[in-house]
C-alpha cells in the first residue's frame, strides 16, 4: 500500500532520523549517569530528542540548573569529537539529494559543531536551513523549533511534513500542527501521523508547490 502526500516544506531531525548515533549517545549518557545511581531505562527514556540540560533536569530535578546548562556544554563538546560508530540512516543521502531545491530544513536538538560532526560522518549533506540548540529557548517537545523553521521558510505550519524518530520529536511535530512521519521501529509507540522503519520506504517528487511524499 502507497500513501501520499503533499508538502511545501519538509522538517528533519537528525539524530535516530538521518543518522544512526545511538551507540555514542547512550554510551556517553551511561557514562555520566553512573556516578548519580540513576537507572538505565530512565536515562534512555528521557534523553533522545531532548536538549542534554534539560534530560538532566528531568533525570536530576533537584539540581541546580547552571550546573546542568555547564555539564550539557561539556558532553556536547564530547559528542561532537567523538563521533566513530555514527551511520547513516537507510535512505538518508537519496532523501536530502530528493529535497534539492524544495524548501527543507534540519531541526535538532545538537549545537551546530554536533550537527556538522554527525552529519560529516554520516557522510550527509547539511541542509541550507539549520535551526539548532542555538535557535530556540525551549527544547522539543516544545514545538519552537519547528515552528521557527516554518516561519523562516514563510510557509504555514500545517503545510510541512516533519521526519522524527523520538517521543520528544514526534509530540513537537504534533503541537506545531505539522503531519509526522516516524522513522524507525520504535517511533510508532508515540503515535506518529504515519510510520516507517527506515526513509528507503520514502519516494519525493519536486512539484510546483513544494513536493509529493510517497510513503511506501
Amino acid at each position: 500500500m502507497t500513501t501520499t502526500l503533499s508538502a511545501r516544506a519538509v522538517l528533519l531531525d537528525m539524530d535516530g532520523t538521518l543518522v544512526d548515533s545511538t551507540a555514542v549517545v547512550e554510551r556517553l549518557w551511561l557514562e555520566w549517569a553512573a556516578p548519580h545511581g540513576l537507572d538505565r531505562d530512565a536515562v534512555l527514556h528521557t534523553v533522545h530528542g531532548r536538549q542534554g540540560w534539560q534530560s538532566m533536569g528531568m533525570l536530576l530535578p533537584e539540581r541546580d540548573p547552571a550546573i546542568n546548562r555547564e555539564e550539557n556544554a561539556q558532553m556536547l563538546a564530547r559528542e561532537s569529537v567523538e563521533v566513530e560508530g555514527v551511520f547513516e540512516i537507510p535512505g538518508a543521502a537519496i532523501l536530502l539529494a530528493a529535497l534539492t531545491g524544495t524548501a527543507h530544513a534540519i531541526v535538532t536538538s545538537a549545537d551546530v559543531a554536533l550537527m556538522t560532526a554527525r552529519m560529516a560522518a554520516a557522510g550527509l549533506r547539511v541542509p541550507e536551513l539549520q535551526i539548532t540548540a542555538e535557535n530556540v529557548s525551549m527544547s522539543k517537545p516544545h514545538p519552537e523549533g519547528f515552528l521557527l523553521a516554518a516561519s523562516t521558510l514563510d510557509i504555514d505550519a500545517t503545510d510541512c511534513v516533519v521526519f522524527e524518530d523520538s517521543g520528544a520529536g514526534i509530540q513537537a511535530g504534533h503541537a506545531a500542527g505539522m503531519t509526522v512521519i516516524g522513522v524507525g521501529r520504535l517511533a510508532s509507540a508515540h503515535k506518529p501521523t504515519h510510520h516507517i522503519d527506515d526513509l528507503t520506504q520514502i519516494s519525493l517528487t519536486p512539484t510546483d508547490d513544494g513536493v509529493e511524499i510517497q510513503i511506501n
